[in-house]
């Protein structure tokens, strides 16, 4: 879901009687549930894959500290103040979770951040949206981090070691994400007409990117078989849309909020809720760089990596002097 565009191989499953006996036997590994550890033979394609996702990933959750940070000095009382930097903190360290997930398959961290300022890797589409009123962090705790939530708990049985122990920190970190941002807009819906029209505004505009957030429909994404062959990828994006929108109607219903899309309604047959259309023009026009705050989006992280050389330079020279004068002392 934070890697919404991310390709494996491109090439279908093999069977195994077409695989060769390192890719039989690592394949049977994944079948029996077993995780990948860094150091054990792997498949470049499953590498690969990884590598992708989990970047994207990281990069996801240190772009999503903007919107929110954005914030931090506006929100309205003190309390609210506390609460939303911890949160902008625990984004901040998800993103290190990750980074070092990834390097553990060969990257370095430099690598994957020039990847994200030279435009090569991706990273959610969702945080191209702006942040413009304070209802807006209300409906990004409620709806971007329950979204994620409902990706990132089936990826704690994601195939690949690292990854999957990370994500069972991150999952309960943003459990509370989840139920601050409900919190802020059932206050807000408890409060005056103006602020119950803020609350239904933030919905209306977030509602539709945050479907968007689990990627293009399985029937179009022609890699995802792969991924569900080698358990990175558990469940695929429709059955986790679905989820989201079963969990949060009624949640939107309880607290006087209408769900800004005329086509939702219960399916007796189905079990699940009904929904629209989403538009994914939009979607891939967002992911290509033109969402609404895609450039300022970018500039931040760019100016975020030019302003820390120096302190990075500091930790290398440091180093490096230690690692002299250990030597020295043998």
């Amino acid at each position: 879901m934070y890697a919404q565009m991310v390709k494996s191989t491109g090439e279908r499953p093999k069977t195994l009687d077409e695989m060769t006996p390192e890719e039989r036997a690592f394949q049977t590994r994944i079948d029996a549930d077993i995780k990948i550890e860094p150091k054990e033979w792997m498949p470049e394609g499953y590498r690969k894959t990884l590598i992708r996702q989990i970047s994207q990933h990281a990069h996801s959750e240190v772009v999503g500290q903007l919107p929110e940070g954005n914030w931090i000095n506006r929100a309205p009382t003190l309390d609210r103040k506390a609460i939303l930097i911890a949160k902008v903190q625990d984004e901040a360290g998800h993103g290190l979770y990750l980074y070092c997930a990834a390097e553990t398959l060969g990257v370095s961290r430099d690598e994957l951040i020039q990847q994200l300022l030279t435009g090569k890797a991706k990273y959610s589409s969702i945080f191209n949206y702006p942040s413009l009123t304070w209802a807006d962090i209300g409906a990004i705790g409620w709806l971007v981090d329950g979204a994620a939530i409902m990706n990132q708990v089936q990826l704690q049985r994601c195939s690949y070691g690292p990854y999957s122990r990370a994500m069972i920190r991150i999952c309960k970190e943003e459990s509370f994400h989840q139920r601050q941002g409900y919190d802020i807009m059932m206050a807000l819906m408890r409060g005056s007409p103006e602020q119950q029209e803020m609350a239904q505004d933030a919905l209306n505009r977030w509602w539709w990117p945050s479907l968007m957030m689990f990627g293009p429909s399985d029937a179009d994404s022609v890699h995802s078989a792969q991924s569900m062959a080698w358990k990175i990828k558990p469940v695929g994006n429709d059955e986790l849309r679905q989820r989201f929108v079963d969990q949060t109607v009624p949640q939107a219903e309880f607290i006087g909020l209408k769900v800004p899309d005329p086509e939702v309604k219960w399916n007796e047959e189905r079990g699940h809720y009904d929904f629209g259309e989403i538009d994914w023009e939009e979607f891939y026009r967002v992911l290509k760089g033109e969402g609404p705050c895609n450039r300022e989006r970018m500039a931040a992280r760019q100016k975020a990596w030019d302003d820390g050389e120096w302190f990075r330079e500091g930790l290398m020279a440091h180093s490096k002097k230690r690692a002299a004068k250990k030597l020295a002392a043998e």
